[in-house]
């Protein structure tokens, strides 16, 4: 049974430690959260990412993706979204509201294309189609006929979260700002 975490400023560090723990750990629960935008069409849209890196100093948080993806379009359009986070082991909902830019060329992307292109994962970003296209039938194995990457870094800029512990002696729930602290009504 883990103990409870009373202060403000150990359940802001433990959840950054839980994000960045997620980064390094395939199975941890927050490496796969579901990041909500808004869609072309002006309705709600919500995909599960991979949580790539994590950084407290500068709340912020890298997902990779493919620069084709409708997402980077939406994020294009509407900068703000919603990572929302779920952990059965912590009993902890984390909800962030962040701002998200993206970096397709530069320094960066080419030093992490160079890490990926010789691993696996590199033919995600590699295909001749953009996520969501229509297949025909002899596409319908993924082929990475062409060598140009569509690799993209978003980086989430975290300007609050919404913390929400379940517990049986009573649930917990706080508003976090960088310098702000509300606890609310679970």
């Amino acid at each position: 049974m883990e103990t409870l975490i009373q202060t403000t400023q150990e359940i802001r560090q433990r959840i950054w430690m839980e994000l960045v723990r997620a980064t390094q750990d395939r199975h941890h629960e927050w490496r796969t959260p579901v990041l909500a935008t808004v869609g072309s069409d002006g309705m709600p849209n919500a995909r599960t990412v991979v949580l790539r890196h994590a950084d407290a100093n500068l709340a912020s948080l890298h997902i990779y993706t493919d620069s084709r993806s409708p997402k980077v379009t939406e994020l294009a359009n509407q900068p703000n979204a919603i990572l929302v986070f779920w952990s059965k082991r912590l009993n902890w909902q984390l909800r962030m509201r962040v701002g998200m830019s993206m970096q397709t060329a530069g320094a960066q992307i080419d030093a992490l294309w160079n890490r990926l292109s010789q691993s696996a994962a590199a033919g995600d970003y590699l295909s001749a189609s953009a996520p969501g296209d229509t297949l025909q039938a002899e596409q319908a194995i993924p082929s990475d006929s062409t060598h140009t990457h569509h690799l993209a870094i978003l980086t989430a800029r975290v300007q609050e979260m919404d913390w929400l512990e379940l517990s049986r002696s009573g649930h917990r729930r706080a508003l976090i700002g960088t310098n702000t602290w509300k606890w609310l009504a679970p």
